[in-house]
């Protein structure tokens, strides 16, 4: 079971602006910030209060870790418990400044009641809202 995740992005204001405002649509809020005089760069960390489950972290994509700390894009997921949600979720990040990479909708080749849709946020990660229940 996982407690939280966390990823590096390029432009943390950006992000940190985008991600406010997409996950305010399936209730996650700015929860915990703590900047470079706390750990060695900006950190954001967002969920359902009092407890931040995903976090991100200012500093280039692309290289291995070490002073210039850099990661590759990832895939997250956010369960939600309404398919009303993961339309809310879409249409936020794409008002924040995604750009689209799977609208709302069922994907039946996962399971049968697997509603999903999917968002490249400002560094190229493909975030991902998802409701397992039944339509």
């Amino acid at each position: 079971m996982l407690d939280h995740i966390g990823l590096v992005v390029a432009d943390y204001e950006r992000s940190k602006a985008f991600y406010r405002a997409t996950l305010a649509a399936i209730g996650f809020e700015l929860v915990m910030e703590l900047d470079e005089k706390v750990l060695d760069r900006a950190h954001a960390g967002f969920g359902e209060p009092p407890k931040p489950e995903f976090w991100i972290s200012a500093g280039a994509t692309g290289a291995a870790p070490g002073p210039s700390f850099t990661a590759p894009p990832v895939h997250v997921a956010f369960r939600v418990r309404a398919r009303a949600l993961v339309d809310a979720f879409h249409r936020a990040a794409l008002a924040a400044g995604a750009r689209d990479n799977g609208a709302p909708g069922l994907r039946p080749h996962y399971h049968a009641d697997y509603y999903g849709a999917f968002v490249l946020d400002p560094d190229g990660h493909n975030i991902e809202a998802v409701c397992h229940a039944p339509g």
